[in-house]
């Protein structure tokens, strides 16, 4: 280090401080532009033997139409089966049979318009390798009659507009596959009108209240203030079909002070000293309505939310439901047995049916 004669120090040539002082070079300048990786291109395209031979291109033609007709095969077959094996009420080994044969046909259905579309692609269809760019979807009309020169031009590397046997198979397959699912669903709807299945059920006058699911009737004096029962009807559970009969007869018990009762005009006798009988199916979308509030003398669907006022005929005061829960006039036999005056006045269940 050096001094000069007024005693103040200079800095040395390549001391420390020196260098710490010169500025630094980023690394990023250098990085050498020419040294950027070059794009190979594509590799050269392989022939395959479809290409080569004209009788394998014949032949993996056949072998597509094959599949696309088995396609069709395995669909007719699946709705066959769904006719042919019925599922009977109790009868495990229909059921067995039904799934089996259904789910082989739709498989086969499935599965060979699949392969044979696969095998199409691989074997006939154009097979050289190639990039685009990708542009804005919509573009200049020289652009756009550039897209119908290109379907054309796919159209003839595909070979659907020349290959006949492998164009109308394909339609036949994709024509032939959905029908099994439309049979199915189909069948899921009710044969006859909803509405006046709904506008029914096993009750009946002179039909007893029973305990649901023992079927022991309910005296009067067995329902008390607060209380609530789950009710089916007499004789349910010798029925065949027990479960759609309940899923349309099933009722809620429930004792009020007289008082608290509005009856409507017509209605006054449907009750039976502050007992009153309720649809237990929601009018939104047939769910239980199965939660009941004492100190309000509300009903409430767990589903949904829709609120029913059992002291005003069950009228709904929340939620989607669009009508009151239907009332079940009732009754009391000589034996002192809650009894049904009648069914119910107008359909049960949601009100998305056509009402009469």
């Amino acid at each position: 280090m050096a001094q000069h004669d007024d005693g103040e120090n200079t800095v040395a040539a390549g001391s420390d401080v020196e260098k710490s002082a010169a500025p630094t070079t980023s690394a990023g300048t250098a990085v050498i532009l020419s040294d950027r990786f070059e794009n190979p291109g594509l590799p050269p395209h392989r022939l395959r033997v479809t290409d080569l031979d004209p009788k394998k291109d014949k032949t993996a033609e056949r072998r597509v139409v094959t599949l696309f007709y088995l396609s069709i095969v395995g669909s007719v077959f699946a709705v066959a089966a769904y006719v042919a094996f019925p599922i009977r009420s109790g009868d495990t080994n229909s059921v067995r049979l039904n799934t089996l044969f259904l789910g082989l046909g739709i498989a086969l259905g499935l599965l060979a318009v699949g392969i044979g579309a696969i095998y199409w692609s691989k074997n006939l269809m154009r097979g050289d390798e190639l990039s685009e760019s990708r542009h804005l979807t919509r573009g200049t009309e020289a652009t756009r009659e550039r897209a119908v020169e290109i379907f054309k031009e796919g159209n003839q590397e595909s070979g659907f507009g020349r290959r006949s046997l492998i164009r109308n198979s394909l339609i036949g397959a994709l024509v032939a596959f959905p029908l099994p699912g439309i049979v199915l669903f189909r069948d899921l709807a009710p044969a006859a009108d909803p509405a006046k299945q709904l506008e029914h059920t096993m009750w009946a006058k002179g039909t007893r209240l029973t305990h649901d699911p023992s079927g022991a009737p309910i005296k009067a004096s067995e329902v008390t203030l607060g209380s609530v029962f789950h009710v089916i009807p007499e004789g349910l559970n010798e029925k065949e079909d027990r479960l759609e009969q309940k899923a349309k007869a099933a009722v809620l018990l429930m004792r009020l002070e007289p008082a608290l009762l509005h009856a409507s005009a017509g209605r006054e006798s449907w009750n039976y000293n502050g007992i009153v009988a309720y649809s237990k199916i929601c009018t939104h979308a047939g769910c239980p309505v199965a939660l009941y509030e004492q100190q309000t003398h509300h009903l409430l669907c767990p589903c949904h939310s829709s609120t029913f006022d059992v002291e005003h005929e069950c009228e709904v005061i929340f939620g989607p439901a669009k009508r009151p829960l239907p009332q079940l006039p009732i009754a009391v036999d000589s034996e002192g047995y809650l009894i049904a005056q009648s069914d119910f006045h107008e359909p049960v269940g949601p009100s998305f049916w056509e009402r009469s």
